[in-house]
């Protein structure tokens, strides 16, 4: 039986110092000097059996404070199939990499232009790359890529109705290329259309960024935004939750010349953080653009199919100065798992998904606003997430912890921002608004 997580035999260790010619390990660091050394006991433990290893963790986990999640903004805790943990943890799949020899990688390349076709599928745009770190930075990248093109336009604009986390990566990757970042206003909750054209008018807008649904989970109505922003030669950009895609209009149907956003809302776990994996999409006119790589599919000389790296730019590896990013490589692994999650789920279970966490969000609306002790802060169209005024809202927050629920993200002093997703049960849903009509919510 091979035991992939097992060390070196000295045996090993042996053979390997006698194919290179050294004697001891002792002679491998010869050329080190003795003053930089360390020659101490190492603060590690004693070597354990596997049973004492899964039990020391065991105890590990037990720490953590398992909670029923309602947050959101950005990261959401959705269903993922059982297959889909299965299959990729195959070895071939954990040691995935950048496919530098792609005669030798056809099962890297063949699910990377698989992940491509249904990204430009579910986004409705022409191209796609092979995926980014995550939505953060996709979304930078796509500001960098409309810096790069705009000639005389050193300017793009961002949406106040954006997430504030992607608004301060992209405002990172600004301040150190020279790209002047500036913002739209939001009116009632949504991008002023009319701030946007008449700053638009003044020239020198290299590129335009919303997100759908926004930042307060509201589902803005585009409508003329690419043709403004074309009239003035800038691009029309689209940040997007992935899987509400499935659902929603598409930003290929809204006319945007870029789509970008994090793939983690279909079925990536939360997982503390990450890691997750962000999506590029573009109009055929800007597929050259992009940054990182793309996939496509061909024949060999014996006339079957067989997938290539069509598209990669050589800057990226050996003139850095001259890239356009400097991303090399990509979250491969986690591509990998939402072209899993998206085959086994389909369209329909992708469909259905996002129907369901819609319904529930607005199920849940209605119960904590039927409360009294609930106010939304914005009379708009919202997706599966919503933001709320609540009376003591910190008072409710420690309360729904201490029952097991984590109800929200807060924002601002009085709000709450509450997702739901398929997950999410009616009974819990009820637990949760019962927290709220429930007494014992006054300040102490």
């Amino acid at each position: 039986m091979n035991y992939k997580y097992f060390p070196h035999t000295e045996e090993d260790i042996k053979e390997m110092l006698a194919r290179i010619g050294v004697k001891s390990l002792e002679d491998l660091y010869g050329e080190v000097p003795q003053s930089v050394r360390f020659r101490g006991d190492y603060d590690i433990p004693e070597e354990k059996s596997e049973q004492e290893i899964r039990t020391f963790f065991d105890k590990l986990g037990h720490k953590n404070h398992q909670l029923t999640c309602f947050a959101g903004a950005g990261v959401y805790d959705h269903y993922t199939p059982s297959i889909v943990p299965n299959l990729i943890e195959r070895s071939e799949f954990l040691t995935s990499y950048t496919p530098y020899q792609a005669e030798i990688s056809q099962g890297t390349l063949h699910y990377i232009f698989e992940f491509q076709s249904m990204m430009a599928e579910l986004t409705g745009m022409e191209v796609s790359n092979a995926s980014m770190y995550d939505g953060t930075t996709a979304t930078a990248e796509a500001m960098m890529l409309a810096f790069n093109a705009g000639r005389k336009a050193d300017t793009v604009l961002l949406s106040r109705t954006m997430d504030p986390k992607t608004v301060a990566v992209v405002q990172t990757y600004a301040h150190f290329h020279g790209a002047k970042i500036e913002f739209i206003k939001e009116s009632d909750g949504h991008t002023d259309l009319e701030a946007l054209k008449a700053r638009l008018l003044s020239g020198g807008v290299a590129g335009v960024i919303v997100q759908q649904p926004n930042y307060y989970g509201i589902i803005e109505d585009f409508s003329g935004y690419a043709d403004v922003c074309h009239e003035k030669k800038s691009l029309f950009i689209i940040n997007s939750v992935a899987a509400d895609l499935a659902l929603l209009k598409t930003p290929g149907e809204w006319g945007a010349d870029l789509a970008v956003g994090d793939v983690q809302s279909l079925g990536l776990p939360m997982a503390f953080g990450g890691p997750y994996a962000g999506y590029m999409c573009s109009t055929e006119k800007l597929m050259r653009k992009l940054p990182g790589r793309i996939v496509g599919e061909t024949r060999d000389n014996r006339g079957q199919r067989a997938f290539v790296l069509t598209l990669q730019a050589r800057e990226q590896h050996i003139r850095r100065q001259k890239a356009t990013s400097n991303i090399c490589s990509n979250e491969s692994l986690m591509a990998l798992f939402v072209t899993v999650y998206m085959s086994v789920m389909g369209r329909q279970g992708i469909r259905e998904a996002a129907r369901i966490s819609y319904d529930g969000a607005h199920y849940l609306c209605e119960h904590f606003l039927a409360t009294g002790k609930a106010q939304l802060v914005y009379q708009q169209p919202f997706f599966n997430e919503f933001l709320i005024r609540i009376d003591h809202r910190d008072v409710f927050y420690d309360k729904a912890v201490a029952a097991g629920i984590l109800p929200g993200v807060k924002v601002g002093d009085d709000q709450l921002l509450i997702a739901v997703t398929e997950k999410r049960s009616k009974e819990e849903a009820d637990q949760l608004a019962a927290l709220l009509s429930s007494g014992g919510l006054h300040q102490v």
